[in-house]
């Protein structure tokens, strides 16, 4: 496949910033064991979403607002994580749990697994409002698991290509495996059951000072990499614009999106120009030649649309 040159010139830059990624853990490395699969195949649609990177920040900012509406896990996020002192190490951390769920041989994906649920099983408090909550509550691993893989999903169909509905289907479907190794007992496997979650949480959700500091953090902090910064508050703005209508009114944060005039045509073709490259140093092509497939195989595969 030909390139052009300004694909080349944005893979070297991607190149630096997939590097940038690197942390010191074991866990964090696609290519070994060799030959040993994934939670899901390369044929999933999940390995499809979750290798474009502007796609998968947008997602995992309205991810992290929607979770946060829930007063339980919001006291939990807040008193127990690094979001507010670190927000652009704790996003980056996230996301590379992300790319482990779906593209890590599986041992390094359980493994991970279990550290997860050893943290979460640390984490226990009482809201402001007097409830108590724990981080591996059976009660709310399905939310954060669901929106999650909602406005992963969704991100995608938006700037990247559409999803059929079987297609949707499929993708939450794909989720199960790796949710269970997080505990997560009754994810949503469907579109339907996962707007049938969303109805059932949206009574709980409220807006709250710490959703507006979230906003506030992530908007001044040194998050994307200086050849995207100034995509920054735009890619903020078309995170909120992600959340459905009735949750986005609930939390009352209309105020902080509303993507100006040509901004989401521009997020549009920086996704889609993102999703025809395959950096060789990138968590899925690595997958691809860890199973034993060419670097590129997913961009030669793409998710009819």
């Amino acid at each position: 496949m030909k390139v052009p040159i300004l694909s080349r010139l944005t893979e070297n830059r991607l190149e630096m910033l997939v590097g940038s990624l690197a942390v010191s853990d074991p866990w964090v490395e696609f290519a070994t064991p060799a030959g040993e699969a994934a939670a899901v195949a390369p044929e999933s649609v999940s390995w499809q979403v979750f290798r474009n990177p502007l796609t998968m920040f947008v997602g995992g900012v309205a991810a992290v607002l929607l979770e946060l509406g829930e007063p339980r896990v919001r006291s939990g996020v807040w008193s127990h994580s690094s979001f507010r002192a670190d927000p652009a190490r704790r996003l980056r951390r996230t996301g590379l749990a992300a790319m482990v769920t779906v593209y890590g041989a599986r041992s390094r994906f359980e493994a991970l697994a279990t550290r997860v649920r050893t943290m979460h099983g640390r984490v226990a408090g009482t809201t402001r409002g007097g409830e108590a909550y724990r981080a591996d509550d059976p009660d709310l691993l399905p939310w954060v698991h669901g929106t999650a893989a909602f406005a992963f999903l969704e991100a995608y169909r938006t700037y990247v290509r559409p999803v059929g509905a079987a297609d949707r289907d499929r993708y939450y479907a794909e989720g199960g495996a790796g949710s269970r190794l997080y505990g997560v007992i009754d994810a949503p496997a469907s579109a339907a059951a996962t707007a049938a979650l969303f109805d059932a949480m949206r009574p709980r959700l409220e807006a709250s000072p710490e959703l507006d500091e979230l906003i506030a953090i992530l908007r001044a902090a040194t998050i994307l990499p200086p050849l995207l910064r100034p995509l920054q508050h735009v890619v903020i703005r078309a995170a909120v614009d992600l959340l459905p209508a009735a949750e986005r009114e609930r939390l009352q944060l209309a105020r902080h999106g509303g993507l100006r005039f040509g901004e989401a045509a521009l997020l549009r073709s920086i996704a889609r120009l993102l999703d025809r490259m395959a950096v060789a140093s990138s968590p899925s092509a690595q997958a691809c030649v860890r199973v034993g497939l060419p670097h590129d195989w997913l961009v030669r595969h793409p998710l009819p649309g």
